[in-house]
């Protein structure tokens, strides 16, 4: 920037020697005679020039170099030409065609150089950075780098590995890890060791638009993956993604990137390694170097003030550990089931055809309907297997699953004994027991129309003759044989002598 009045001001108004204002200003001694000069030439006084801008100072001693152009050209539409290039990217739309459209409509227009100079002056002002202030224990600042390679043992193959990083904003106290992939385990599990390595949580954690952490990215209203939301409540912060293809909202991290870079890969790049486990405690020896190196222009080191600004003012870590769930939708189907990894979990008949929200642990699988915990089972593992509980199921499949072999001989038994043996004759002559429910439970229920002994007594002619149904029951109950408890002849009544009529005494 010219000096001009500050020369004008040493001459005149302090009477100094050329070579004085030339040392006082920092120029050269030809450069504060030719502003003398200049003001000599234009009859400038100091009393005038005190009252000048520099801007007017400039344009009165410099004539010369603020002559308008006598040709008056049409100015190029800057913001229309910004808005076309950001619409029409994916055209590949350059300034080359905009500017033929210009001198179309615009003959006697800018050429192509200056319409490009007038474009990027105005484009160059819209990159402005707004200082961002970071608060004591407000911010984390999470983001993923390229990392080093691991040897597999097995194939010789290179395995290339994420390198996790975290940084608090006040302190820029970091931590990092090597992961093989950036899946929501691994990004939830960095986290995890992360918040312990600091030993306390941040208000907020500020990621990166990665599928792990953002379901769907959006600049207003960003959808929170399930899993990373619950584990944010767990901590008791609140997420804040940074906007899409805006690395300035997360500066500190991609700053961070650059030096974990420098203090961590490019130390380890001559080391090979064979499991994740050994780069990862390389790794935490260089971040240890990191975090208690003085820093150039505080002289102090990250750990310090992350001891001064971030610890006291962060939230502490919850009593209970965080225990890694991942989030699901299943539809409620007839049976009132849900699928769950392969398995059957019931939930309450109620919820027929409902989509619940499933939340899945390593121990225990959760369902939710509107936010409310519907249903809770232990996971297992048996592939199409079914859980089910009775509580889950209407009142009349829960009366039809209590029904076992054991408890109709239990029933039977409350009218005799005969009654529990015919009972569980008859499960014992079916293939399946389940096929002689409807049998047992019919002649369990002729209580209902006879008295108990005389059904007592009817299982009993029954297993006499080996006959052993309810039909047969209900045939001798009818017919009052029940009372006639004299042996197989005593069966038939009223039936002549014949020679055809063997008798008992023939099969013994």
């Amino acid at each position: 920037m010219r000096k001009i009045k500050e020369v004008l001001r040493l001459k005149y108004d302090c009477g100094i020697s050329e070579r004085e204002i030339a040392r006082s200003c920092q120029v050269s001694r030809s450069t504060v005679a030719d502003y003398l000069r200049r003001a000599a030439a234009a009859k400038l006084t100091w009393t005038e020039a005190s009252a000048f801008t520099q801007t007017q100072l400039e344009e009165r001693l410099f004539p010369n170099e603020h002559i308008p152009s006598t040709v008056k050209r049409p100015a190029p539409d800057c913001e229309y030409i910004y808005n076309e290039l950001r619409t029409y990217r994916k055209f590949n739309l350059t300034l080359s065609q905009l500017w033929l459209e210009y001198k179309q409509s615009h003959p006697d227009g800018y050429q192509y150089t200056q319409f490009c100079e007038h474009y990027w002056r105005w484009r160059g002002k819209l990159d402005y950075v707004m200082r961002q202030e970071h608060r004591g224990g407000e911010k984390l600042f999470i983001d993923y780098s390229d990392g080093l390679s691991i040897v597999d043992t097995a194939t010789g193959e290179l395995i290339l590995t994420q390198l996790f990083l975290a940084v608090w904003g006040a302190s820029n106290y970091t931590y990092s890890e090597a992961t093989l992939s950036q899946t929501l385990p691994e990004w939830i599990g960095s986290h995890k060791r992360a918040l312990e390595y600091f030993g306390c949580v941040p208000r907020v954690l500020v990621p990166d638009n990665l599928k792990s952490g953002v379901s769907k990215a959006c600049k207003y209203e960003p959808e929170l993956n399930p899993t990373y939301s619950d584990m944010a409540e767990h901590y008791g912060c609140a997420v804040l993604p940074a906007r899409p293809r805006k690395p300035r909202d997360k500066a500190k991290v991609e700053n961070g990137v650059l030096i974990a870079q420098r203090w961590i890969l490019a130390v380890l790049r001559h080391r090979t390694f064979y499991s994740l486990a050994e780069l990862n405690v390389a790794i935490s020896e260089c971040l240890e170097r990191l975090n208690t190196r003085p820093m150039r222009k505080l002289k102090k080191s990250r750990r310090e003030l992350f001891e001064t600004l971030d610890r006291p003012n962060a939230l502490p870590l919850p009593q209970r550990h965080y225990e890694y769930a991942e989030w699901y939708k299943a539809k409620v189907q007839l049976n009132y089931h849900i699928e769950v990894d392969h398995h059957y979990y019931s939930v309450p008949y109620q919820l027929l055809h409902e989509r619940l929200d499933i939340r899945l642990t390593a121990t225990i699988v959760e369902a939710f309907h509107k936010g409310e915990r519907v249903a809770a089972h232990v996971r297992l593992y048996t592939k199409n297997g079914y859980t089910t509980l009775p509580e889950h199921m209407p009142p009349s499949h829960r009366y039809y699953a209590e029904w076992n072999p054991a408890r109709f001989i239990q029933w039977a038994g409350k009218t005799g004994e005969a009654t529990a043996r015919l009972v569980e004759k008859v499960l014992s002559t079916r293939p399946y027991p389940e096929q002689g429910y409807k049998a047992c439970l019919g002649i369990i229920n002729l209580t209902r129309d006879y008295d108990p002994p005389r059904v007592e007594a009817a299982a009993r002619r029954a297993l006499e003759f080996n006959s052993c149904s309810y039909r047969s029951m209900k045939a001798i109950l009818s017919a009052g044989l029940d009372r006639h408890d004299n042996g197989p002849q005593a069966a038939l009544p009223g039936l002549l002598p014949h020679q055809n009529i063997r008798g008992q005494e023939y099969y013994q």
